[in-house]
């Protein structure tokens, strides 16, 4: 049925085919939103399977990349960091070295899971009013373009930990692909295209314009062979040098210059601030969901508290009698989602300065006390709860994340998974272009306002050295023997918790397989409305959960949701059909 109607919607030319555009995201009830991933099309479901291993990423030539490193026998480590090299060429508006990600790798020789954590942090000379201005926050879009809001980039420090730690082949050769692809050229895809046409203020400042746009301020043509001499020898230096040569010497010393240059918002970085990053190794954070261990990114991500409280409560329902799609589990799915973002709002952030109960927010008999407040007769409102033993005082805040970011999973030969999410933060980053690769605007995660109106302060203001809270959630799933059964993650600002949620949801829950739980309908419920993607929920459904009091609200969800499913001997991966990724395995 839901099939059916997505084909109807676009034979009536509701919906584009193909990789044409649609309409605009923005919401007549929300004009002030800003949706910096704008919708670029749909294509058909992708899927592969395979035996040995595989790679799902964002771009064909990222997954490429992933699987020639994997066919040499290198691990999923290894393989992860060139599929990030490549990433930040051929994908430059959602991650790259100029940015940070969380990164959860399985190694199957000892049965062990390890939670890299390559976020930003905040530089030494910023206060907690760093985003407020005459008394008021900033403006999103004045906040982010320029150095000012520019976090000290964590990817390269993670990788390189995480390579030190769990990699195979030689660190330079990691960077093989990524340099040849820079000298060489790509060409510019329907959906770079379409995005730096589309996205505001993307040709603010002289050296990204230059490399994206033509002589006449128009974004480079479909096709157009666009290379990168400048990454490519940044590549280079890092190949040779490790990843310290980023944090210091000249790409450490242009980065400093971009941000604190910046001619109209400069930011406040320092040498210092870059040489003393540090990526961090922390323990992941695992709930239950079904007969299945649901493992993911612990604070400063929200995704490990988020994605395991929305799943813990609805395992409490009976799940294989409600249908995808249906009025009840959609109903179910959003109250889940509104009770988990209560908690995840009150008291996530950065656990290196801020008490977070991050495991008492995930227990079993909390969630079923949290699943007891959902009514199947009407919409409640969502209110935080008191996970135990945490004792403190809390209110809840938001901060702007915006829809972007950039998911892999690989799964080596040798029975180890990464599934890794990387960001730069909203599209195309803080439109600072240094050495050839962007830089992010991180910082804007933070809460702008330091305090709430009752004068407390928020748990996610900025603070300096302080990681901002985020809505990663790349996620691990185990069957009950310990074997890996779901490596899965998807950007999309704070939706990212609902697509990796509804994901694991519709294929574990409901036995979808994987491919097509990624390309059914997205669900939003993350604070006072109920988002439904456009052509996929008939108007009776609309209508129904209208009754039981929700605010409903179709629209595009953007989604770009990778992941790699594991059952018996065989591999099968999913990539979203909203976005250009590939699935290669052997």
């Amino acid at each position: 049925m839901r099939k059916l109607l997505f084909a109807s919607l676009v034979t009536a030319g509701i919906i584009s085919a193909g990789v044409l555009v649609a309409g605009p995201d923005r919401t007549p009830d929300d004009p002030a939103e800003i949706q910096p991933e704008v919708f670029t099309g749909r294509g058909e479901v992708k899927a592969a399977t395979a035996e040995e291993f595989m790679a799902v990423t964002a771009n064909p030539h990222a997954s490429k990349a992933a699987a020639d490193i994997l066919a040499r026998g290198g691990t999923a480590v290894d393989a992860a960091i060139a599929a990030q090299l490549v990433l930040g060429l051929v994908e430059p508006q959602s991650s790259g070295i100029g940015g940070g990600a969380f990164m959860l790798s399985f190694n199957a020789d000892d049965q062990s899971l390890t939670y890299y954590d390559g976020r930003e942090t905040a530089p030494a000379a910023v206060d907690e009013n760093y985003f407020m201005h005459d008394g008021e926050p900033r403006d999103f879009l004045r906040a982010v373009i320029g150095g000012y809001s520019v976090g000290v980039p964590g990817v390269v420090r993670m990788l390189g930990l995480a390579h030190e730690r769990e990699g195979k082949l030689p660190w330079a050769e990691l960077f093989g692909p990524a340099i040849a692809l820079a000298e060489s050229g790509f060409e510019v895809s329907p959906r770079l295209h379409k995005l730096l046409e589309r996205l505001p203020q993307v040709n603010v400042r002289p050296a990204i314009s230059e490399y994206f746009f033509t002589d006449k301020g128009e974004p480079l043509p479909v096709g157009t062979l666009l290379k990168n001499p400048d990454y490519a020898e940044t590549l280079r230096v890092l190949a040779g040098e490790g990843a310290e040569a980023f944090y210091t010497g000249e790409i450490a010393a242009a980065i400093v210059d971009a941000v604190r240059n910046d001619p109209v918002n400069p930011g406040v970085m320092t040498r210092a601030d870059l040489a003393g990053y540090r990526a961090k190794v922390r323990e992941p954070l695992c709930s239950e969901f079904l007969v299945y261990r649901v493992c993911g990114a612990g604070p400063p991500s929200s995704g490990g508290t988020t994605v395991g409280a929305i799943l813990g409560m609805l395992g409490e329902f009976r799940l294989a009698e409600l249908e995808a799609g249906g009025t009840m589990l959609t109903h179910l799915f959003a109250e889940a989602s509104e009770l988990a973002f209560a908690d995840r709002n009150t008291y996530a952030a950065d656990p290196d300065f801020v008490a977070v109960p991050a495991r008492a927010m995930v227990a079993p008999e909390y969630l079923v006390r949290r699943a007891r407040l959902i009514s199947r007769e009407e919409a409640t409102d969502a209110v935080s709860g008191k996970p135990k033993p945490f004792d403190g005082e809390r209110r809840p805040a938001g901060s702007p994340e915006k829809p972007n970011t950039s998911h892999l999973a690989i799964v080596d030969r040798y029975g180890n998974g990464v599934s890794m999410t990387t960001s730069i933060e909203t599209g195309f980053g803080s439109r600072l272009l240094v050495r050839g690769f962007l830089l992010n605007n991180q910082l804007t995660d933070f809460s702008f306002t330091p305090k709430n109106a009752d004068g407390r302060l928020v748990a996610n203001r900025i603070q300096p050295g302080k990681r901002p809270r985020s809505s990663m959630s790349p996620t691990i799933v185990f069957n009950r023997d310990g074997s890996m059964r779901l490596l899965v993650g998807s950007p999309g600002g704070s939706r990212i918790i609902d697509y990796t949620a509804r994901t694991i949801l519709y294929h574990l829950g409901l036995g979808i397989p994987i491919a097509d739980a990624i390309a059914d309908g997205n669900i939003g419920a993350i604070g006072g409305r109920v988002e439904l993607e456009t052509g996929f929920f008939p108007p009776p459904t609309v209508r129904k959960l209208e009754e039981l009091g929700h605010r409903v609200v179709e629209r595009q969800l953007n989604s770009g949701i990778h992941a790699i499913a594991l059952t018996g001997d065989k591999l099968h991966g999913g990539a979203d059909p909203r976005r250009e990724g590939s699935a290669v395995g052997r």
